[in-house]
């Protein structure tokens, strides 16, 4: 069975096109726009273990926003579409990962719910030119909206003693975190025999 969808999302504002392929190895087509959030999509695909394609043009002469969002709210249908009914799948997903004096908890649960909980320390307003790290939550929170899940998004720890936390390496904890929630939550569970992981009958 082919997990893969493709979605174009089209507005005065931004025109975005996304391929995944939940199934994957990894392989990325990354091309915002923003570069920082580019190399961000980029881990999103390589721990995730998704073939990602991500082509945005959007108002950068305005700022950023329309363009994360949009791109975020396309990833997401993105991934509900290629999940389907979710049969067979594991359905929830979390890892806790390590970057340097970040460290990061990512808790997924494909619940059909969108639900998003975000918690990250002051952050420096920009990182690299165009990336305000200001857009994090909402990113999250675009994504979770229309993949239509529950996600937790937690950062344990940020900064060594006596520093500020490097927002470069939050943000991208957060990403690779999020990525291998995600691959075990999509991951196929061999003792469900296809069923639907949920009381319910459906999700």
């Amino acid at each position: 069975m082919s997990r893969t969808a493709r979605v174009e999302r089209t507005t005065k504002e931004t025109k975005v096109l996304v391929e995944v392929d939940l199934d994957g190895s990894g392989k990325a087509d990354i091309s915002t726009g923003v570069g920082f959030y580019d190399h961000m999509l980029n881990q999103i695909s390589r721990h995730g273990g998704f073939d990602l394609t991500v082509h945005t043009v959007g108002d950068l002469e305005i700022d950023a926003h329309h363009t994360m969002e949009d791109t975020a709210l396309a990833l997401g249908s993105a991934f509900a579409e290629a999940l389907g009914d979710k049969a067979g799948i594991r359905r929830y997903g979390s890892a806790v990962i390590p970057m340097d004096e970040v460290l990061v908890q990512a808790a997924v649960d494909l619940s059909g719910r969108p639900y998003v909980v975000h918690d990250e320390p002051a952050l420096a307003p920009y990182i690299g030119p165009v990336y305000p790290t200001s857009m994090t939550r909402h990113i999250w929170e675009s994504f979770g909206q229309s993949a239509k899940i529950t996600l937790h998004v937690t950062v344990l720890r940020a900064a060594r003693p006596g520093g500020h936390p490097d927002a470069h390496h939050v943000v991208e904890g957060q990403f690779k975190a999020v990525a291998r929630a995600l691959r075990e939550a999509v991951s196929i569970d061999p003792r469900a025999a296809g069923a639907i992981p949920s009381t319910k009958g459906v999700i």
